[in-house]
């Protein structure tokens, strides 16, 4: 994965809510089957470390990425991100405007400033 890929990531996992917990149990079966799961779904899974666990972020990122077969994106204090790409998902299309609905739009309704004459 490439700096700009990750980044990428980075940015759409911010806007995420938080989907798997890891508490002081670790990574059980449980706790893997839902992150597949969630990988399936939705491609992006933005996990937790609670406190009362004895692994780190980083740590239960790392294990949760070769469990799941998916790439370790992002570990920051208590919370991770895991990247899977799903091959059966279809890539959204960017909701964007058409060249010729561009030209279309009316122009913005500003003032002009030319200057005025005085007398």
């Amino acid at each position: 994965m490439t700096s700009k890929e990750r980044a990428r990531l980075k940015g759409l996992a911010a806007n995420e809510d938080t989907i798997v917990q890891v508490g002081k149990g670790g990574i059980t079966d449980s706790v893997i089957a839902s992150v597949n799961t969630a990988l399936s779904a939705r491609e992006l899974v933005k996990g937790r470390v609670l406190e009362s666990s004895l692994l780190s972020s980083r740590e239960a990122c790392e294990s949760l990425a070769s469990a799941c077969g998916a790439e370790p994106v992002q570990a920051i204090g208590n919370c991770f991100v895991l990247y899977k790409k799903n091959p059966d998902k279809k890539p959204e299309k960017k909701a964007g405007k058409k060249p010729a609905e561009k030209l279309a739009e009316k122009p913005s309704k500003k003032p002009s400033k030319k200057p005025g004459i005085r007398k």
